[in-house]
């Protein structure tokens, strides 16, 4: 079995009003990763993503491009202990 893990994630660049949010959660609910994607108030997007690690590296991957209007700059991604603490993948206001 996979190993469950989880990843902070946060996008720079021209990533909001891309509809960067509704594909975030179309690719993770495709891959079964769960958490959420929000807009910060600083023009990024923060994700928190948690799953099988095959399955967390595909969202994240996808995220270093995004849907076709996004222009991302950077990721940072940060590594933190899976919880388990999210049912679904959500988008968050």
């Amino acid at each position: 079995m996979d190993m469950k893990i989880r990843r902070y994630v946060k996008v720079y660049g021209r990533v909001q009003g891309v509809f960067f949010r509704a594909n975030t959660k179309t690719v993770a609910d495709k891959h079964g990763v769960k958490g959420y994607v929000k807009n910060l108030p600083d023009g990024t997007v923060e994700a928190v993503l948690e799953g099988e690690e095959e399955a967390v590296k595909k969202v994240i991957e996808w995220m270093h491009t995004g849907p076709p209007l996004a222009k991302v700059k950077k990721l940072e991604v940060r590594e933190e202990e899976y919880k388990g603490e999210y049912r679904d993948f959500r988008i968050e206001y």
